[in-house]
């Protein structure tokens, strides 16, 4: 089987790795904390002390980490993925990242004679740990064939978007949706909360009418009961629309209700609120309409 190794155990990364080791597939991984490694080592992974001498013996590399930086720290540098690497590896990008930067990477990859698909991941901790997620996929087609059988392990439905930089693109389209309806979402139920009405009853209605996304239905209990536990912290959504709308500016789009959206999440990491799931941004709502 082919040799991978997992460059980042968040959340996300931690039940891939998982999921990875139950089908088999001989696993190497590496994360900043080293601490973060303990349970994939005891479930049979190997830990590398840097992302270099993680990917010496890789034929597949993921890297699932937190933003462009933490990003080009694990691929860059003497201590990096793409300073171990051999010829032909595959490399797999599945963080949430600037297309930018995704372009930049695959260019730096061809550099090394690798292949580079960049493709992020729909879904969350549930997700990760159940092998349900969905991927977006942007690339070489024959590259994805390459490693569909990985994949498949990893999710449930495999996106494949286009040219490099297309999966990423379609992460922040995917992700600028959620946010704003989150955003909305907490505002509405701000307004009825202040104006008389039961929110229990008014987040019923809203999550069985027309507005009741699968983003309504999931958030809605979390912000009724002011309770947010992590699948996805607020200050990664604020990056995601920050992405967003630095992509918009590339094609000279002006994302208006993006923008209203991201300001209400610099208020909630303002105001402590960074590390909480990203419906507490509910809470910078109703905090400005008491």
């Amino acid at each position: 089987m082919q040799h991978i190794t997992l460059v980042g155990l968040g959340i996300m990364g931690n039940g891939m790795g998982h999921n990875l080791l139950k089908a088999g597939y001989p696993l190497t991984v590496y994360n900043r904390t080293q601490a973060k490694t303990e349970g994939l080592v005891s479930a049979g992974a190997t830990s590398a002390a840097t992302p270099r001498v993680a990917a010496q013996n890789a034929d597949v590399v993921i890297s699932i980490v937190a933003n462009d930086e933490a990003s080009r720290a694990v691929w860059l540098g003497a201590d990096g993925v793409l300073a171990g690497v051999r010829p032909n590896t595959l490399l797999i990008e599945s963080s949430t990242l600037s297309p930018a930067w995704i372009r930049e990477l695959a260019g730096l990859a061809e550099a090394k004679q690798c292949r580079l698909i960049d493709a992020p991941v729909g879904g969350s901790k549930p997700q990760a740990e159940g092998g349900q997620l969905t991927f977006f996929v942007g690339g070489e087609r024959a590259d994805l064939d390459h490693v569909a059988a990985i994949l498949d392990v990893l999710g449930q439905r495999t996106n494949y978007l286009g040219p490099i930089g297309s999966g990423a693109t379609m992460k922040l389209v995917n992700n600028l949706m959620g946010g704003v309806q989150v955003a909305a979402l907490g505002e509405a139920l701000a307004l009825a909360e202040q104006a008389g009405l039961n929110v229990q009853q008014v987040a019923d209605l809203l999550s069985n009418g027309a507005p009741g996304s699968p983003i309504v239905k999931t958030k809605a209990p979390g912000i009724v009961a002011h309770d947010y536990p992590t699948n996805f912290a607020l200050r990664w959504m604020h990056k995601d629309l920050s992405y967003a709308l630095a992509e918009g500016e590339r094609h000279h789009l002006s994302l208006t209700t993006v923008a209203a959206a991201r300001n209400l999440y610099q208020q909630g990491i303002e105001r402590g609120l960074a590390d909480e799931d990203f419906a507490a941004v509910a809470e910078t709502v109703r905090t400005a309409e008491q």
